[in-house]
């Protein structure tokens, strides 16, 4: 029987929410070269898809979090995914991000959101952590309680093992880095050659050419 994070990582393949492209690098938004390109928005054009990332999300929850009071999503990848995952569990849902907006209320946190809840935020990619451990500052901030974060994807970076470790917050990701590229192989999508590349760009991925 396959593992979630294989499903999750068979999915993503398959939808083309990564792509996988040793030889041809892409540019990241920090300047990076990358191997690997993952978009997980595309998994809410496809019903299975995303309805099985939500029942995923939801299992964590419910083992690991049964006394949670309110989802919240990361700006604004995760926004969806957290609205059908608080749906499902019958949950009030806030989004948070990434700076406050600049007229009105100048909300930072959007939606009711009380001092004192119990929260679990929902992420859908997690590369160094920094914008996503940005989100639960500021709930914590607002007088939350986070409770932990869970995401669809990591890269498994140790930079983001240590940021979330500094910023005592659990974290909990449906699928990861070496389950794809474990799957990607089985399956023929890529070469062995290409795994040797893919596992020494995570190694270092800020000097990778």
């Amino acid at each position: 029987m396959n593992t979630v994070a294989e499903n999750v990582a068979a999915s993503l393949l398959k939808i083309k929410a990564i792509k996988l492209e040793p030889e041809h690098p892409f540019t990241w938004a920090s300047g990076w070269k990358s191997p690997i390109y993952c978009d997980n928005r595309k998994t809410l054009s496809y019903p299975d898809v995303r309805d099985y990332i939500r029942d995923q999300f939801v299992n964590v929850i419910k083992e690991n979090y049964p006394d949670v009071e309110v989802i919240a999503g990361v700006a604004t990848g995760a926004i969806a995914q957290g609205v059908l995952v608080a749906q499902a569990l019958n949950l009030p849902f806030v989004y948070v991000r990434s700076s406050a907006k600049s007229h009105g209320l100048e909300n930072l946190i959007e939606g009711d959101f009380k001092s004192g809840s119990k929260v679990v935020v929902i992420e859908d990619l997690i590369s160094t952590g920094g914008s996503s451990l940005q989100a639960v500052e500021a709930l914590r901030n607002a007088g939350g309680k986070v409770l932990g974060m869970v995401a669809i994807f990591t890269y498994g970076f140790q930079k983001a093992i240590d940021n979330f470790e500094k910023a005592a917050c659990a974290l909990t990701t449906l699928s990861n880095y070496n389950s794809m590229i474990d799957l990607a192989f089985k399956t023929g999508y890529i070469k062995e050659e290409d795994v040797n590349k893919l596992k020494e760009w995570r190694k270092s991925p800020e000097t990778y050419k």
